[in-house]
């Protein structure tokens, strides 16, 4: 990604994906500072049909597009971004972060999206650590970013029943993550040490819920960074290509179209 090593959880040689995540990417990269973003990160590429979403743990990441959205988050922070009918995006670290240097760590995970709103207007949400809602109890953190947890409701606008969480859990605590039962749930540790469930597993590891997320039992024996993605199924046919999601091969090479044509706009960064 961008020139650089990333760690890919999904898909796996167990897992292709499961509904509705397609793909979870953990980033941890390092720069030396006295550096231009321009020369850094992802160049402008084109999107349709699903929605990239960034959780942000180290470092800035800026944010430009097509349709005229332009926004640096920092630490802690999410970037939502719903491709809908296409547009073109480049994910770069900011000016500032990119003199400095320092460490960038994200995950970013695609959320496809229903057919019937595949070709929605494409939105973009910068949430920093502030404008996320966050459940902060003896042992344990959870930023709510979509859905409801805990009567908490996160701010990110999806297109299918959906709980996305950002957890920490401390040495020798636990939680019970209710979840509806009739979504699929990943939960993907970034570094630590959990039992799920009675099951063992450590930092950069996966674990599934296929429709089976009630009582799901977190016991912590390190301190420990996770995220939850939970979802109804959305039931259809996927079809993809490079950075398009679509139903049918039809679409895709609509798609191919429609990025060359430049009818999902033109991205000229600052």
């Amino acid at each position: 990604m961008g020139g650089h090593i990333i760690d890919q959880p999904l898909p796996n040689n167990e897992m292709q994906q499961l509904d509705p995540f397609l793909l979870i990417h953990h980033a941890q990269w390092s720069y030396s500072g006295g550096q231009r973003a321009r020369e850094l990160g992802v160049d402008p590429h084109p999107h349709r049909g699903f929605s990239p979403v960034t959780f942000i743990y180290e470092g800035e990441l800026r944010h430009q597009d097509s349709f005229g959205n332009d926004a640096v988050v920092g630490k802690n922070g999410t970037q939502w971004m719903h491709a809908g009918k296409g547009i073109i995006h480049s994910e770069r670290p900011s000016e500032a972060f990119a003199e400095a240097g320092g460490n960038l760590e994200f995950i970013q995970f695609w959320v496809n999206t229903p057919a019937a709103y595949k070709m929605e207007a494409p939105y973009y949400l910068p949430l920093s650590e502030k404008e996320t809602p966050v459940i902060n109890k003896e042992g344990y953190s959870i930023q709510v970013v979509a859905g409801t947890y805990d009567d908490i409701i996160g701010p990110a606008k999806t297109f299918s029943p959906m709980t996305l969480l950002r957890c920490s859990v401390d040495k020798g605590y636990s939680l019970e993550l209710s979840l509806p039962e009739k979504y699929n749930t990943l939960i993907y540790l970034l570094d630590g040490l959990l039992v799920v469930n009675g099951k063992e597993i450590s930092g950069k590891q996966l674990v599934s819920f296929a429709q089976d997320g009630v009582g799901v039992k977190v016991d912590s024996k390190e301190t420990t960074r996770f995220i939850v993605l939970s979802g109804e199924p959305i039931d259809e046919k996927v079809t993809s290509y490079g950075p398009f999601v679509m139903n049918n091969q039809t679409e895709i090479l609509q798609a191919l179209r429609d990025a060359q044509m430049g009818k999902m706009g033109v991205l000229i960064e600052s």
